[in-house]
């Protein structure tokens, strides 16, 4: 993890280059993957997973003998915690309901505007060697609020062939239970497409690796919704005098436990300080499970000296992170200052993890630097608005003349006529 004391902005752009270890394979292979499903339906989707994992469950879809096996499996402790977890998500949540709204200019015209919630949406949830439950809550809690009638949830199996029970357990506390055992690119094809087994859906959710990332990507480009195309994930702190530096290290490790595409920065106004997180880093991951992943992000990392509190929040908004971890002692000042970033935790006690989690807000969050423009997942994601309008007879001779001039300028005829057809008839 090299630092780089007070970079020019010109240099700006080389310390904001994102990781990217893709292969030249990956287009295509990912491409294969979703022509076939779309062609070949179940068959070609069990002859992937099989090619991929060795072996295809034999049951793609979860039975509802194993939600209870897996209720047993789950410690009583880590019920508690995802139930109450869920509760203060559903409680910020809860909040966020778009709600619809009606306009009548008192001269016979009504628009309104009515929020209605996706008919089937499709959540991705990571599996593999981190079975990521809290995903399940960040996707279950809010499409339930918006009151998406259906939803399926695909996540990869482990190697037995089940699904981990905190992810079912999770599922079952959200209301959902469509689950089934398929992950990857191939997962996203199902979902986008439809198999037999898996139905076709209108809005596809949720993070994954490299290759889930993609299938998304190429998804989208076919019209297919989805909610964003996030990943790799990423953390930035800023940390003054005020800022504990066993902390920040932790901060940075959290999310460089990720995945080896992950990238942390620390951004500081001391070097001294910048060499006290990393040795403090150093330290830290030695007792880490996850250390090589780790050790892998921490290449592309970087600590980031600027000692202008002013810059240090101009290039946070530059670099646009996924989290942004504000450990500065005036945080509530720095934080109105924040204008794009996926997630912002303002203090020495608020750390990533808590959103991670529990504090209530939702993970899934928009990477890359696409904070300049997108939001993370909320109630809104899962639904879309219709607007409506309706008109007297009375209120169109209002308006009519206007439209027709519009028309006309634009060189829209027809439009024009349809207007004026209405405005020959005689008022009743």
């Amino acid at each position: 993890m090299r630092i780089f004391i007070e970079p020019h902005k010109d240099q700006w752009p080389f310390l904001v280059k994102r990781v990217r270890r893709d292969d030249s394979t990956l287009d295509w292979r990912v491409t294969d993957i979703l022509h076939r499903v779309k062609e070949g339906g179940d068959a070609a989707l069990i002859n992937i997973i099989t090619e991929i994992e060795g072996q295809a469950p034999s049951r793609l879809k979860v039975t509802p003998e194993e939600f209870s096996e897996a209720e047993k499996l789950v410690p009583d402790e880590l019920k508690t915690a995802i139930l109450e977890a869920k509760s203060r998500i559903t409680a910020f949540h809860g909040l966020q309901t778009p709600k619809s709204l009606s306009w009548n200019d008192g001269m016979g015209i009504v628009c309104v505007r009515r929020s209605l919630p996706l008919p089937r949406v499709g959540l991705y949830i990571p599996g593999g060697t981190a079975p990521l439950f809290s995903t399940v809550l960040m996707l279950g809690v809010p499409s339930g609020i918006a009151g998406c009638p259906e939803r399926i949830i695909c996540t990869p199996p482990s190697k037995d062939g089940k699904v981990a029970p905190a992810i079912l357990f999770a599922a079952q506390a959200c209301g959902i239970t469509d689950v089934f055992k398929v992950g990857g690119a191939q997962a996203i094809a199902a979902m986008a497409y439809g198999t037999g087994t898996i139905d076709k859906v209108d809005k596809v959710f949720g993070p994954g690796n490299r290759y889930v990332l993609k299938a998304k990507q190429l998804i989208c480009k076919e019209g297919i919704a989805i909610d964003m195309p996030a990943g790799p994930s990423e953390v930035m702190v800023i940390a003054d005098s005020s800022a504990d530096v066993r902390f920040v290290a932790s901060d940075m490790l959290s999310q460089a436990e990720h995945g080896p595409d992950s990238q942390v920065i620390l951004v500081c106004g001391d070097y001294s300080f910048a060499r006290a997180v990393q040795a403090e880093i150093k330290r830290q991951k030695e007792s880490l499970p996850r250390k090589d992943v780790v050790d892998k992000a921490l290449i592309d990392s970087r600590i980031i000296v600027i000692n202008d509190p002013e810059e240090q929040l101009e290039f946070a908004n530059y670099y646009a992170p996924e989290h942004l971890i504000l450990s500065v002692k005036d945080q509530e000042a720095a934080a109105g200052k924040v204008k794009a970033a996926g997630s912002v935790f303002l203090g020495n006690f608020t750390p990533e993890s808590a959103g991670d989690y529990a504090s209530g807000t939702n993970h899934i969050l928009p990477t890359s630097g696409r904070a300049t423009a997108w939001s993370g997942i909320g109630v809104e994601s899962f639904m879309h608005s219709v607007t409506y309008q309706s008109i007297t007879q009375e209120g169109l001779f209002r308006i009519g003349e206007m439209i027709i001039t519009m028309a006309e300028a634009e060189g829209l005829k027809a439009h024009a006529n349809a207007v004026r057809l209405r405005l020959s008839q005689n008022l009743d």
